[in-house]
């Protein structure tokens, strides 16, 4: 319908590398000036846009950056997409605070159900169980990010989503997990 209308070229793209091509087109400049960055989509899931010397790379078959099914522990409080409790996603995404504030308002007052926007809105109202929830995924946000940075080395991570509405809360909690999970030595 666009190439239709439009008489243009059309390519369908994923919602990360499309967010990570948003960035490098129009970006701020201390991302638009970079040539090699990860950008991490977290939502429902983990996506991760990858831009090597100034292009995403999509790998074979168009699917690389999957790295929301990396493993990095186990007994996460939500099951991944494929039904995995080891992976990036079940530990970091949008669903896994959600379930964090569950379980932390179950034990205080019955628990609640909430969307990602509110538990973000909660959070920065300073409700404890709300902010208990964000910092303990953003500790896990890093741990991925870490993993990208030892594995790819790009010159600059960018995290997208929700949470960044959240960012003066989970900025340090994320920082300091993505250091501290990086080997001394690299």
């Amino acid at each position: 319908i666009v190439r239709q209308a439009t008489g243009l070229s059309v390519k369908i793209e994923n919602d990360a590398n499309a967010a990570a091509l948003a960035e490098l087109w129009f970006g701020r400049p201390e991302i638009s000036k970079v040539r090699d960055f990860i950008l991490v989509a977290i939502t429902n899931g983990i996506g991760t846009g990858i831009v090597f010397d100034g292009q995403i790379y999509r790998g074979k078959g168009g699917v690389a950056g999957e790295f929301g099914h990396m493993t990095i522990g186990s007994n996460a409080p939500i099951a991944c997409a494929a039904g995995s409790h080891t992976c990036w996603e079940a530990f970091a995404s949008e669903r896994s605070a959600i379930a964090r504030y569950t379980n932390l308002t179950k034990k205080n007052n019955g628990g609640q159900k909430i969307t990602f926007p509110e538990l973000v809105s909660r959070a920065l109202a300073d409700d404890e169980n709300a902010v208990a929830a964000l910092k303990e995924t953003a500790h896990y946000i890093g741990i991925g990010i870490s993993n990208l940075i030892q594995g790819l080395s790009p010159e600059v991570t960018v995290v997208s989503g929700t949470i960044v509405r959240a960012w003066e809360l989970v900025e340090e909690d994320i920082r300091r997990a993505a250091e501290s999970a990086i080997c001394q030595g690299y």
